[in-house]
């Protein structure tokens, strides 16, 4: 009986290696066979490289040279899932692209409320990259601002109702069309429970009404992940969005240090910071520190690292000895930093101008808030002028990685999957120009970009949203999107005034605007 149940199951086993075996052949085939428009054909070089390269990492689940085919790496990845949709067997199996939940087996590490950190996880066998995601989603920095929060948004303090799985979008998605250059990537998603900006390293006590434990449930998960074949990896990069963002720059070297005293020096440690790069500006209104949303930046930070006893690398807490708050800003911090660190910011990102008291809702803004927005967005470039590797579209929005559409935005041409993919080919330059295998310590300004790989990439218009690529923007009241001059018009814009500004005429202007130029 048991070797008919066998035999019985074989068919379905067999058809889904065949299957398999049938796509790596079908993509190791030489590159005339499967030419993409654009694509150079290197299938000699590639034939003589793949044995070393074998020895040196052992094997990839698919080992697939997207250099050959970068040019338009859209409709090769669209021709890879056809071509896996058209074999009926894999077809027929749904391939797992849900993330599972773990809780973390060390419970002394906890959310705010005590209850067990974790981690969502959709390992790929065979794959050596691994992309760790923090969540974001803002902070508290008192008893008071805490309470309030733990009422309104409890999934961000407590692990007790997360779900099971999640899905992932944007870089963390498993569709390549969605996710061209990670979608193969053992992926790991942090839920933020910590309300520190990742940086907090005390438990709840008798004394504490709350824990902040944010920097210590970072380091929990990669303990655990090195058993689950994390110290194979080739590269880790440690990603996050909004006051994840900022949890990458205060982590990311902590991260690179665990993996270099675990032994595991050889892993390539990175940084992917996205929309975490606030500034200590002076707000447009000053009002009192009664809440997170209208508190100052500076003033927020500096109440919440003594409430939190947060944690901030140890370069930077030398550079600003009693002062560590400054730490919790990106244009201080990153030179500070030993792994390279990729930044991804909005010009006009909603956050900075919400905790500047900038609110883009009702009315029309004034002239001085508009001069404010403008001088914000000067500010932000002149901040960026020295980050080697950055994408930066003039846009009035917040965060980016995991959106949908985040292949969609374009900064001088470049979507942000190929700039990360330009970042990541130019490091890999550089290791072997170094004759290294691990990147930390790696001085960042000589990451020399690739011939016709952009990666210092930063909108330089005026306005927001004078990207025409920026997402869409809706009217809040009515629900209807808006075109660019709809919204600068909505915004209190002077057609006029900036045509006379800039020397033109002001219907030449408009069409301009209209056409997104």
């Amino acid at each position: 009986m048991r070797s008919r149940g066998r035999f019985r199951s074989s068919p379905g086993l067999s058809a889904v290696r065949s299957c398999l075996l049938l796509l790596i052949i079908h993509m190791s085939a030489p590159v005339e066979a499967r030419r993409v428009r654009g694509g150079r054909a290197q299938t000699r070089r590639m034939q003589q490289q793949q044995p070393e390269q074998q020895r040196m990492e052992g094997p990839e689940s698919f080992p697939l040279d997207f250099s050959a085919v970068e040019s338009n790496m859209d409709n090769f990845m669209v021709q890879v899932k056809n071509l896996a949709q058209s074999l009926y067997p894999c077809s027929a199996q749904k391939l797992q692209q849900d993330m599972k939940l773990h809780l973390l087996k060390n419970v002394s590490v906890t959310c705010n409320d005590g209850s067990p950190a974790g981690y969502y996880i959709k390992e790929s066998k065979g794959s050596r990259r691994w992309l760790l995601f923090l969540e974001g989603g803002w902070y508290c920095f008192s008893k008071q601002t805490c309470n309030s929060r733990y009422e309104t948004m409890r999934n961000l303090m407590s692990s007790t109702k997360w779900p099971q799985s999640r899905r992932g979008t944007g870089i963390l998605s498993a569709e390549p069309e969605e996710n061209p250059h990670w979608w193969n990537a053992n992926m790991v998603f942090i839920p933020y429970c910590s309300s520190d900006v990742w940086s907090g390293a005390t438990p709840k006590t008798g004394h504490s009404d709350y824990a902040f434990m944010g920097s210590l449930i970072i380091k929990e998960v990669v303990t655990e992940l090195l058993t689950k074949g994390l110290d194979k990896a080739k590269v880790l990069l440690l990603a996050g969005s909004s006051a994840g963002g900022t949890g990458v720059l205060l982590n990311v070297d902590q991260v690179a240090e665990q993996m270099h005293s675990a032994g595991h020096s050889g892993v390539q440690v990175r940084g992917l910071a996205d929309s975490g790069w606030f500034l200590d500006n002076k707000q447009y209104k000053f009002t009192d520190c009664l809440d997170t949303i209208s508190c100052a930046p500076t003033e927020a930070i500096k109440r919440g690292i003594r409430y939190w006893a947060g944690l901030v690398p140890e370069t930077c807490r030398q550079a600003h000895v009693g002062e560590e708050w400054n730490c919790f800003f990106g244009y201080k911090v990153y030179p500070t930093l030993k792994s390279p660190v990729f930044v991804v910011q909005w010009v006009f990102d909603e956050a900075q101008l919400t905790v500047d008291n900038i609110h883009l809702t009702g009315q029309p803004v004034h002239e001085a808030q508009w001069r404010y927005i403008e001088n914000l967005g000067q500010e932000l470039r002149s901040t960026l002028r020295d980050i080697p590797a950055m994408f930066a579209p003039a846009c009035l929005s917040h965060e980016l990685i995991t959106r949908t559409y985040w292949m969609d935005i374009q900064v001088k041409g470049t979507s942000l999957p190929r700039a990360l993919h330009c970042w990541d080919r130019s490091l890999q330059s550089n290791l072997h120009l170094n004759g290294s295998h691990s990147n930390h310590g790696l001085k960042k300004n000589r990451n020399t970009p690739l011939r016709g790989c952009p990666l210092h990439l930063i909108d330089s218009c005026p306005w927001p949203h004078c990207n025409p690529t920026c997402p869409t923007i809706r009217d809040q009241l009515t629900g209807q999107e808006m075109s660019v001059v709809q919204f600068l018009k909505h915004m209190g814009f002077d057609v006029q005034k900036m045509a006379q500004q800039q020397g033109m005429d002001p219907k030449r202007l408009l069409g301009m605007l209209s056409n997104g130029s």
